[in-house]
C-alpha cells in the first residue's frame, strides 16, 4: 500500500500508542490510591496491623474471649487465663511495636508486654512475637503459650514468688525499738483437723472460751476454705489472758500456733499513736495503686499506716517459667536471657524471667520517752472516765508522752481529741488582753453572775466568794473568774483571740506527720456565743496536745509547734510570741499555783511551776456534765491533762497532772 493509501501515518500511530500507555499508568495509580483493590502480590500490612492491635488490646484487658483464633483454637482464652492466673492482680499493658512483617497469608508482629506486679518498683517488660494467618480478607492470631511469655511451651506455666521485706521498727527517743517483731500465740480453728460438718460447732465453742463474738467467728470459719487456719485472736507470748492450752485443744480443730508480729512494748503502750500491723484490707489494696497485694502485712492505723511505705520497704519478687513436669529439674541460678524472635525455646529447667530483690524497710524514730509514756499510762489507769495526757519538751517541741486510758476505747484523744477547753483558754484571752494594754494589776469586775442577751453565766461551783467584786486582772486569772473575762469581751474581739492563739501554737493547722488537732476558734454568731468564747466554750475546741502546746510556748518564751516524728517539723505561722509577753504570761500562770486554783502544785516548787485549771460544760443534761482540764509546766516539761467527766480541773485532772510532774 502506498503512503497515500494509508489513512494513519506512522507518527500518529506512535502518538496514539504513547497516549494509551500513559492512560493505563494513570488508571493504575488512581486504582492504587483509591484503596479499592490490591495490586497482585502487595502485602496486606494494614489488615495485619489491625489484627495485632486487637490482640494487644485483648491482652491488656487480660481477656481473649472476644478474639477468633486461627485453626479454630477454641481454648485460647481459657489457656491464657490459666497461664496468667499465677500473676494474681498484676496489671498488663500490651502494645504493638513497629509494623507487622507480612509474607503472603502469614504475618508476625512484635508486642511489648509490660506487667505491673504489686510491690514491684519497675514494670516487668519484655517482647513477644505474635503470629497471624489470613483467611480471605480476615487476619486471625495463632494461639501459642509464647504469646504470654517467650519461654512458655505447651505444659509449662508461670510461677510468682513474692516475699515481703523485713519491716522497719518504730524507735523511741533513745533509738530503742518500741514496735518490733515479738513472739505471739495465734489461736484459731485448723479446718484440716476437724470434719467440715463440725467446724462451725468448734468455732462457736472456741469463741466461748476466748470470750469473743461467736456469730462473727462462726461466719468467718464457714466462709474459709477446707484447708484454712482461721485465727480467732492473737495473744502476746505469756499473756495471762491466754486460756490454758488444754482448754483450747480439747475443742476439735482448735490449735495454738506460735508466730511473730510487729507489736509495741505492751498492748496499750501509745496504741492509738503507734497503730497496728495486720493483713491488708481490700480497701487498702484497692487504694495502694498496685503496691500492696492481698495477704500482705501492712500498717492498718496510726504511724504504722501513715508511714507504711517507708516501714515496709520493697518485697522480693520473682517470676519463673516452670517447664512441663517431664522436663523440669533444678531451678536456674540466674534470670533467663531474652530469647530470639520466632518459635518458643525449649526449656528443661525452671527459669527465672523477672526478679526484684528485697529492700528492707527503714526504721521510724519518734520522740516518745518510754519511761514517761509508761508513767502517763499507769497514772491514767486510775481514772474511770476517758482521759488523756500529753507532755511536751518546751525547749525542743518534742512530744514525750501522749497517753490515753482504757476508757478512751483506743481512740486518739491525746493528739486528735476535740473538746471545749474551758478556762484553760484564758491563757489565750490573757495574751490578747496584754496586747491591748491591759496590765496584770488593772481592776476588773468579777460578779457572781453576768447576763448576756438573756443567757446567765456564772463562775464554777467552788469559786471563792472572797475573790468576787472588783479584783485585779491577776486575781481574776489566778482564780479563773468567768464573769470577769466575759466582761472583757469588748476589749478584744475574735480576731484578736485568733491572733493570740496562733502565737501560742493554737488554732492553726499544721502538717506535723501524725494525726494532730491544733484547735479552732470559729467566728461567734451571736453575743452569747461571743461571751462563751471568752471562757473556752461555745464552738471553741482544742485537743490535749493543743493545750500542752500553749503551755509549752509560754514556758519556752516563743511559739512552739510540737513534733513527734524525727525530721518532720513545721514552722510557726502566727505572729511570734515575744519573750516579754511570755514573761507576763508566766507570771499570771504562776499566780494560779501561789494563790489560785492550782495551789495543790505548790509542793512541787522549786523549780517554779506555772498552771491553769479549767472545766467546760457539754451535753444536754441538767445540770450539764463538765470536762475537767489542767495544764502546767515545770522546768522543761509542759503537760495537759483531760478528763472527759469531772467536776473541776483542780480536783479531778490536777492530781493526775501532779503525779506525772513528779515522774518528770
Amino acid at each position: 500500500m502506498t503512503p497515500e493509501q494509508n489513512p494513519t501515518p506512522a507518527s500518529v500511530r506512535r502518538q496514539r500508542r504513547t497516549g494509551l500507555v500513559a492512560g493505563m499508568l494513570v488508571a493504575v495509580v488512581v486504582t492504587g490510591c483509591s484503596g479499592g483493590i490490591d495490586l497482585p502480590g502487595k502485602p496486606d500490612t494494614a489488615g495485619a496491623a489491625k489484627a495485632a492491635e486487637r490482640l494487644a488490646a485483648a491482652l491488656s484487658a487480660k481477656d481473649l474471649s472476644s478474639l477468633t483464633f486461627a485453626g479454630g483454637a477454641t481454648e485460647a482464652a481459657k489457656d491464657f487465663t490459666s497461664l496468667t492466673d499465677p500473676l494474681g492482680s498484676s496489671k498488663l499493658a500490651a502494645k504493638v511495636s513497629g509494623d507487622p512483617q507480612v509474607d503472603g497469608d502469614k504475618a508476625t508482629s512484635a508486642i511489648t508486654m509490660s506487667w505491673r506486679i504489686p510491690g514491684a518498683t519497675k514494670p516487668w517488660t519484655y517482647q513477644v512475637t505474635a503470629r497471624f494467618d489470613r483467611t480471605g480478607d480476615s487476619w486471625q492470631p495463632v494461639w501459642a503459650p509464647s504469646v504470654v511469655e517467650p519461654h512458655l511451651v505447651d505444659g509449662a506455666h508461670l510461677a510468682l514468688s513474692r516475699q515481703q521485706a523485713d519491716r522497719g521498727e518504730i524507735l523511741d527517743d533513745n533509738g530503742a525499738a518500741l514496735v518490733k517483731l515479738r513472739t505471739v500465740e495465734r489461736v484459731g480453728i485448723d479446718k484440716t483437723k476437724v470434719p467440715q460438718s463440725k467446724a462451725a460447732r468448734s468455732a462457736a465453742a472456741l469463741a466461748k472460751v476466748l470470750d469473743i463474738d461467736s456469730a462473727n467467728y462462726v461466719k468467718l470459719v464457714k466462709a474459709s476454705g477446707p484447708s484454712a487456719f482461721v485465727p480467732a485472736i492473737v495473744f502476746r507470748k505469756g499473756d495471762p489472758q491466754l486460756p490454758r492450752e488444754s482448754r483450747i485443744t480439747a475443742i476439735d480443730g482448735a490449735v495454738v500456733l506460735e508466730g511473730e508480729a510487729m507489736l509495741g512494748p505492751t498492748k496499750s503502750f501509745a496504741a492509738p499513736i503507734l497503730g497496728t500491723v495486720g493483713e491488708a484490707t481490700a480497701e487498702i489494696v484497692d487504694k495502694s495503686g498496685g503496691t500492696i497485694a492481698p495477704g500482705d502485712q501492712t500498717g492498718l492505723s496510726g504511724l504504722e499506716f501513715r508511714y507504711d511505705k517507708r516501714l515496709s520497704g520493697t518485697p522480693d519478687i520473682s517470676v519463673s517459667v516452670v517447664p512441663p513436669k517431664s522436663s523440669s529439674s533444678a531451678p536456674a541460678t540466674s534470670p533467663a536471657a531474652s530469647p530470639s524472635a520466632g518459635a518458643s525455646p525449649s526449656i528443661t529447667h525452671t527459669t527465672r524471667v523477672f526478679h526484684q530483690p528485697a529492700v528492707a524497710g527503714k526504721d521510724l524514730k519518734i520522740s516518745l520517752d518510754r519511761e514517761l509514756q509508761g508513767a502517763a499510762e499507769e497514772i491514767l489507769a486510775d481514772s474511770r472516765p476517758a482521759s488523756a495526757l500529753v507532755a511536751i519538751r518546751p525547749s525542743t517541741g518534742e512530744i514525750v508522752a501522749a497517753a490515753v486510758n482504757d476508757a478512751a476505747d483506743n481512740q486518739n484523744l491525746a493528739t486528735y481529741g476535740q473538746y471545749p477547753p474551758g478556762s484553760t483558754f484564758k491563757i489565750i484571752d490573757s495574751l490578747a488582753l496584754l496586747r491591748k494594754g491591759v496590765k496584770p494589776d488593772q481592776q476588773m469586775a468579777c460578779p457572781a453572775t453576768i447576763t448576756v442577751d438573756g443567757r446567765r453565766f456564772k463562775n464554777y461551783n467552788d469559786y471563792p466568794s472572797s475573790k468576787l467584786g472588783d479584783v485585779d486582772f491577776r486575781t481574776a486569772f489566778a482564780n479563773s473568774c468567768n464573769t470577769a473575762f466575759i466582761g472583757q469581751r469588748r476589749a478584744v474581739d475574735s480576731d484578736d483571740l485568733n491572733a493570740a492563739a496562733a502565737s501560742l501554737g493554737f488554732g492553726t493547722d499544721y502538717d506535723v506527720g501524725f494525726p494532730a488537732y491544733f484547735g479552732s476558734i470559729p467566728k461567734p454568731e451571736s453575743e452569747t456565743e461571743r461571751a462563751a468564747e471568752m471562757i473556752g466554750q461555745g464552738r471553741v475546741l482544742g485537743s490535749p496536745m493543743a493545750l500542752a502546746t500553749v503551755v509549752a510556748s509560754v514556758q519556752a518564751g516563743h511559739t512552739v509547734i510540737p513534733h513527734l516524728v524525727n525530721g518532720v517539723m513545721a514552722e510557726p505561722k502566727g505572729e511570734p510570741l515575744t519573750a516579754a509577753e511570755a514573761k507576763q504570761l508566766r507570771s499570771l500562770m504562776h499566780s494560779v499555783v501561789t494563790e489560785g486554783s492550782g495551789a495543790a502544785l505548790q509542793s512541787l516548787q522549786p523549780p517554779s511551776v506555772i498552771a491553769k485549771t479549767g472545766t467546760a460544760e457539754y451535753g444536754t443534761d441538767t445540770p450539764p456534765k463538765t470536762h475537767a482540764w489542767m495544764v502546767a509546766a515545770r522546768d522543761d516539761l509542759a503537760v495537759a491533762v483531760f478528763v472527759n467527766d469531772g467536776d473541776s480541773g483542780s480536783g479531778v485532772a490536777g492530781p493526775l497532772l501532779k503525779r506525772f510532774l513528779l515522774q518528770g
